[in-house]
């Protein structure tokens, strides 16, 4: 079963995405900070990690810069669930190092099948 770590703060969207996960047969371990989710990401090593971007102390992207530059898997795909949807956003978030961007409210219907696209993608992308 792959692992994937969750970080977020806002209960209502952590038990949404995490119940989405669990009914696609994913182990779900989560962090509802920046730091401790810096922190699992290095002990648990994760298949991938949903990054929120709005924390309570280091915000997702310096928790997905300190993700990179850890011990932890540097190719591991980060990928952004944010209420960030302004301009010039996505490449903020890219630049920090997420693999992806998707906005938030989620779709408990359609997420998977995005997530699984995001993956395939990054999968295509570091075999070449």
């Amino acid at each position: 079963m792959k692992k994937v770590l969750v970080v977020e703060d806002n209960s209502d969207n952590l038990r949404l995405i995490t119940y989405t996960l669990h009914h696609s047969g994913y182990e779900v371990i989560s962090a509802e900070t920046g730091i401790k989710g810096v922190e699992m990401a290095i002990a648990e090593r994760p298949d991938f990690i949903i990054m929120d971007i709005n924390l309570p102390d280091i915000d997702g992207l310096e928790a997905t810069r300190r993700i990179r530059k850890s011990g932890a898997n540097g190719t591991i795909p980060i990928i952004a669930i944010t209420s960030y949807a302004m301009a010039g956003d996505m490449d903020m978030v890219l630049s920090a190092g997420c693999t992806g961007y998707f906005e938030k409210p989620i779709d408990p219907l359609t997420i998977i099948d995005k997530i699984h696209a995001l993956l395939v993608t990054v999968g295509s992308e570091e075999q070449k």
